[in-house]
C-alpha cells in the first residue's frame, strides 16, 4: 500500500528561512514527513522559520540536510522535477495532478524536486528525473513562490491518499522494483568511463552527450532487472578490453 511517508519533498538551496518554515507547515496539514534540505543558503531551524512552521516544527528539526541533489535522492526509485521550463527535456512537464499520479504509482521511496527560488534546478539537477511537473500560472505574474509551489503538488498527493476517495486519474500497475538514483548514477559512471577509454567520448563532450544518455534513460524509467542487462553488457566490454588475450 502506498504511503506519505515514502515521498521526500527535496529542496535544493533554500535562501528564505520563512520560506522552509512555511513548507513544513504545509506538510504536516498534507500528512507529509519528509523535508530534505540540499545545502541550504539559510538557517532553517532558525526563530523566524519556526514561527512560519506552527505544528510543522518537528518536520523542520527532523529535516535531512545533505551536500548535493545525488545523496538526497539515492534510494528513490521515481523523482519528479518541478521547472518553469518546457524545452530541452526529454518529455513535456505535466501539471500538477497527473505528475504526482505519476509519483503515486510507484511503491517505495520516491522525491518532488524544488530548485532555488530565484532559478530554480540546473540541467544537470533536471537530468536526475525521470518525471517533470510545471505549475500553470497567469501569464501575466508567471513566478510562484517557493512554498506555494510545495503546497500544491502536497494537496495534490494528499487528495490521491485518501482510501475513500476515487482515483484522480487511472493508476496502471508499475513494477514495484525501478532501480534507484543510486544505481543508475552508478551505471551511467560506469558507462562514461568505458566511453572515454574507447574513445567515443572526448572531456570536453562527456558532458552533454552523457546528459542526453541519461534523458533516453530516464523516459524509459529503467527497472532494476532492465538496469542489470544493460550494466552487464557495460562490465563485459570493459573486461574484454582490459583482457584481449582471454577468450569467453
Amino acid at each position: 500500500m502506498q504511503s506519505l511517508d515514502e515521498v521526500k519533498i527535496v529542496l535544493v538551496e533554500p535562501a528564505g528561512a520563512r520560506n522552509v518554515g512555511s513548507i513544513a507547515r504545509v506538510m504536516a496539514n498534507m500528512g507529509l514527513q519528509q523535508l530534505v534540505i540540499v545545502n541550504p543558503q539559510c538557517d532553517w531551524i532558525s526563530t523566524e522559520a519556526e514561527s512560519m512552521a506552527v505544528r510543522g516544527r518537528d518536520i523542520l528539526t527532523n529535516a535531512q540536510i545533505v551536500a548535493d541533489l545525488p545523496a538526497a535522492v539515492a534510494d528513490c526509485r521515481v523523482v519528479v522535477a518541478t521547472t518553469h521550463r518546457d524545452i530541452d527535456l526529454p518529455q513535456m512537464p505535466h501539471p500538477p495532478r497527473q505528475a504526482m499520479a505519476k509519483l503515486w504509482q510507484v511503491a517505495g521511496a520516491k522525491a518532488i524536486l524544488f530548485g532555488r527560488e530565484d532559478c530554480g534546478l540546473t540541467n544537470q539537477e533536471l537530468d536526475l528525473a525521470q518525471h517533470y511537473l510545471r505549475i500553470p500560472v497567469a501569464e501575466n505574474y508567471t513566478s510562484l513562490n517557493l512554498a506555494q509551489a510545495v503546497g500544491i503538488c502536497a494537496y495534490e498527493l494528499y487528495q490521491l491518499a485518501q482510501s475513500d476517495l476515487e482515483p484522480i486519474l487511472p493508476i496502471q500497475n508499475f513494477a514495484p522494483n525501478f532501480a534507484t538514483a543510486n544505481q543508475i548514477d552508478r551505471y551511467f559512471q560506469h558507462l562514461e568511463d568505458l566511453l572515454l577509454k574507447v574513445g567515443y567520448l572526448q572531456t570536453h563532450t562527456a558532458p552533454n552527450r552523457m546528459s542526453k544518455l541519461r534523458k533516453l534513460a530516464n523516459r524509459a524509467t529503467l527497472s532494476e532487472e532492465e538496469l542489470a542487462l544493460l550494466w552487464g553488457t557495460v562490465k563485459q566490454i570493459d573486461w574484454k578490453l582490459q583482457h584481449p588475450e582471454k577468450e569467453f
